[in-house]
């Protein structure tokens, strides 16, 4: 019998927890704290668990793709954050074309690479 798949939840880490926890409410999530080390963020359907974990080689090599509704006022949405202003080591790079669709970057405060973008139909 196939089973229905109902959400996928990869688990990220932080070079610094609390900053990390903030950044990401910022952004728009929705935190519930499981654990002391350990947080699962939500935004409507889309989730990712937090850890209090620090491992180079994995946070430099973490990327996650959001596909959103409008990347354009999704891309407004994220500068009037002043996300770089506020925190050390954010960076947004803005809206590209590619030939699958359109996307923008966020690097959070530990270096975890997020891509948020719209396909081409």
């Amino acid at each position: 019998m196939k089973q229905n798949i109902k959400s996928l939840r990869p688990f990220i880490g932080s070079e610094n927890f609390e900053t990390s926890r903030n950044f990401y409410k910022d952004l728009g999530f929705e935190e519930i704290a499981l654990e002391p080390k350990l947080s699962l963020f939500t935004w409507q359907e889309v989730a990712f668990y937090l850890q209090d974990a620090y491992v180079k080689d994995w946070i430099d090599n973490t990327m996650l793709f959001i596909e959103v509704e409008n990347l354009e006022e999704f891309w407004e949405m994220l500068l009037s954050l002043n996300l770089t202003e506020k925190y050390e080591g954010v960076r947004l790079t803005p809206v590209r074309t590619m030939p699958w669709g359109k996307e923008c970057f966020v690097h959070d405060p530990s270096g975890i690479l997020w891509h948020f973008g719209v396909f081409f139909q």
